[in-house]
């Protein structure tokens, strides 16, 4: 295996945190990116080198790929883990909210995308793994923005392993199911609280409700599942384009795929 060295942003916890712990361990140098790079002590002792990003300060994202291309000369492996997702109608959900979440779900992304591009082009090497959902091939009751950003993400990637593959670079996708972590409980929580007040309260209560159930059931799978794929992806001769994995991904994008709309919009309405 060739040791290679990597930025990834988002690792101050959850899946970042353990894809990186995971690199470093298999003996790449591994840059792992956050906005509070204290949370990322505990890596340091697995080789993980802490660097402070903000991928939504175009200033903060030039300084870090400036700083490890000084201290290592090149980054052979972007990993574009750092999102949130944050659920709420159309209506009710805020344009600044909107907004902040492409800013963090994409643009970030896209900016950091182009600041490495340069220096792997040059190369002729390197790859580009972008953390996606099959929420972004797929839409759940109640939560158009995230998806939004994520049906984004896949045209960008879609788009870009177009436009690099004659340069040496290959662009990979990540699309989890449902994932045993925090964040259904926090989409949840913008649920309620973003619907509070408005006509469509009663459903958002009941959809939040069923969300959490959902992710405190025993149905969402372990990160590792991720962590895994992402640690594929980074290893393999011939990466996969997507790595569609986890709880429901593959049935649900295949029931999308082959089921008359309403239908399949009927039964997202129920599993919510």
């Amino acid at each position: 295996m060739n040791k290679k060295i990597i930025l990834i942003t988002g690792a101050s916890s959850g899946i970042g945190y353990q894809t990186a712990e995971i690199l470093a361990r298999q003996g790449h140098t591994v840059y792992g990116a956050a906005r509070r790079t204290e949370k990322l002590n505990r890596l340091k002792p697995c080789g993980v080198i802490p660097i402070e990003m903000d991928v939504t300060s175009e200033v903060s994202m030039e300084h870090a790929v400036c700083s490890i291309l000084n201290q290592s000369g090149k980054i052979d492996i972007l990993i574009n883990n750092a999102g949130y997702g944050s659920f709420g109608t159309v209506e009710n959900v805020s344009i600044d909210e909107a907004r902040r979440q492409f800013e963090v779900n994409l643009f970030g992304m896209a900016r950091l995308i182009q600041l490495v591009l340069p220096s792997m082009r040059e190369q002729h090497s390197g790859r580009i793994i972008n953390i996606s959902s099959m929420g972004g091939r797929l839409v759940s009751f109640m939560g158009a923005w995230y998806h939004a950003t994520k049906y984004a993400v896949e045209a960008l990637s879609d788009a870009l392993r177009m436009e690099t593959a004659e340069f040496g670079i290959m662009v990979s996708l990540i699309e989890p199911g449902l994932i045993k972590t925090d964040w259904g409980h926090i989409a949840a929580d913008h649920l309620a609280e973003s619907s509070h007040g408005s006509v469509y309260e009663k459903q958002a209560k009941k959809t939040s409700d069923g969300i959490k159930r959902q992710y405190s059931s025993r149905m969402p799978s372990n990160p590792k599942i991720v962590s895994n794929a992402i640690v594929k992806a980074v290893n393999s001769m011939h990466p996969k384009s997507r790595y569609l994995i986890g709880f429901g991904a593959k049935p649900l994008v295949f029931a999308h795929a082959i089921l008359p709309t309403k239908l399949f919009d009927f039964i997202m309405k129920r599993a919510s």
